[in-house]
């Protein structure tokens, strides 16, 4: 084998290793991160984890800190995929049946989320103790799909994405969602019709459909009154 196609085998093989010391040093980070949180984690017991040594997160992430704001943004992406919930929301169908997908795909994610599997972990301690660390998951992941869902509430209220009550919409309609993520547990032990066995994916997802089709329905009426020629005289 010639010396120039050695070097290039060679560089390709390095840059195997590579990836493949990421991807380990990525899943370890998860994994320590989803036990210990931000502040109790270490590039040691990363490393250690992922078979390497110590030095590999600051050369593959530049630091524990990029590592962390890259497995809070796989952690999102794992839970929910940005191209299954555009593929739901931008198909030609009645913007109520978009928000009935949406909300029954996130009640799956939820409730189907594997209590030992550490992005539900990681993403359920930055919602109880949130660090400073959220600027790629915000840009990269929360930013792209809450753009989706804003506008088809938007087009369910009647009004431009931007409009206040869109964002005050959209919080009521992922609030259970996210009371679900963090507290399941707790929730069913409280209310026990809210326990898996006792009420079905499809079940739950179905009445907060319903819940806030009609708020989505109130807010909608009141905005049309407010615009009407009647109450401007």
């Amino acid at each position: 084998m010639a010396r120039g196609s050695r070097r290039r085998v060679a560089r390709s093989r390095d840059r195997q290793d590579g990836a493949a010391t990421r991807l380990s040093l990525l899943e370890a980070g998860g994994a320590v991160f989803a036990e210990f949180g931000f502040d109790r984690a270490t590039a040691k017991e990363i490393a250690l984890r992922a078979g390497t040594n110590a030095a590999a997160v600051n050369y593959h992430f530049g630091g524990i800190e990029a590592l962390y704001e890259d497995v809070l943004a796989e952690a999102h992406h794992r839970l929910m995929s940005y191209d299954v919930l555009a593929r739901m929301i931008t198909a030609d169908i009645d913007p109520k049946e978009k928000l009935r997908r949406f909300i029954g795909l996130l009640v799956r994610v939820v409730r189907t989320a594997n209590e030992d599997s550490w992005p539900a972990k990681v993403i359920v301690r930055e919602l109880i103790a949130p660090t400073p660390h959220i600027d790629k998951l915000r840009r990269q992941e929360i930013e792209p799909k809450k753009a989706l869902l804003f506008g088809v509430i938007a087009e369910i209220i009647g009004v431009a994405p931007d409009h206040p009550l869109v964002a005050q919409a959209a919080l009521s309609t992922m609030a259970p969602c996210f009371m679900l993520l963090v507290a399941e547990k707790r929730v069913s032990e409280i209310i026990p019709a809210l326990g898996r066995n006792t009420t079905k994916d499809e079940e739950l997802a179905d009445r907060l459909v319903r819940f806030t089709l009609g708020g989505l329905a109130a807010l909608s009426a009141s905005e049309q009154a407010a615009r009407s020629p009647d109450r401007e005289n």
